[in-house]
């Protein structure tokens, strides 16, 4: 697949991580009140993080947690509300599929439901039900 924008997919994370906690403020992924440092560990942490640049502009992310031997868990993925629907997201769930295959990792996801045939697209099949628990306050 051939994309006509000029995006720019890199491991490199941004000079100031005020753009990833305004990427998740703009994806209205900030329900837990994630910090610019918490996001930045969190980040630092991942086994393999993709960023998206415009130009100089962080306009997406994904990130990949894994053991590094078996599975890795894709997550993270979004792109900024403006720049969606051209193909970004794309380019970095291929990056992180890449990622995993060349260490024989086995991607996996969850999704909301109405995501199913987006992922489905890059090959992903339900496999599973997922459950979350709610992170204690405090």
């Amino acid at each position: 697949m051939e994309f006509s924008i000029d995006v720019r997919i890199t491991i490199e994370p941004p000079a100031k991580f005020e753009e990833v906690y305004q990427l998740y403020r703009e994806l209205e992924w900030d329900s837990l009140g994630l910090t610019v440092v918490e996001l930045q560990k969190m980040c630092q942490q991942s086994w393999y993080v993709l960023y998206a640049y415009q130009g100089s502009e962080l306009v997406g992310m994904g990130r990949i947690i894994s053991d590094g031997v078996i599975t890795g868990l894709i997550c993270g993925v979004g792109v900024l509300p403006s720049s969606q629907g051209v193909g970004i997201g794309r380019m970095l769930m291929n990056g992180l599929i890449e990622q995993c295959d060349r260490h024989r990792i086995i991607p996996q996801l969850m999704c909301h439901e109405n995501l199913e045939s987006y992922y489905e697209t890059s090959g992903f099949k339900k496999f599973t039900i997922g459950m979350t628990k709610a992170r204690k306050e405090g």
